[in-house]
């Protein structure tokens, strides 16, 4: 590697808008983020996968004669 191209790669906090403090490292000696895995629904098991159009069911029924073609 060529020397001092490369940013400095240390120490790193990231700071959640729930209060979480995450400790990793980066080039970016602070981060702010809106959400983490300790209160994003999806990692917490509170997301909630609503088909409101019937998508899914319009899908199942479009091809379910086509897999009995095949």
């Amino acid at each position: 590697m060529k020397k001092d191209i490369h940013p400095a790669y240390g120490a790193a906090q990231i700071r959640c808008a729930c209060g979480n403090v995450i400790e990793t490292r980066s080039t970016v000696k602070e981060m702010h983020v809106n959400s983490c895995s300790d209160c994003h629904p999806f990692f917490t098991g509170k997301a909630k996968f609503i088909d409101t159009e019937g998508r899914v069911e319009r899908f199942k029924k479009r091809y379910a004669t086509a897999g009995a073609r095949a």
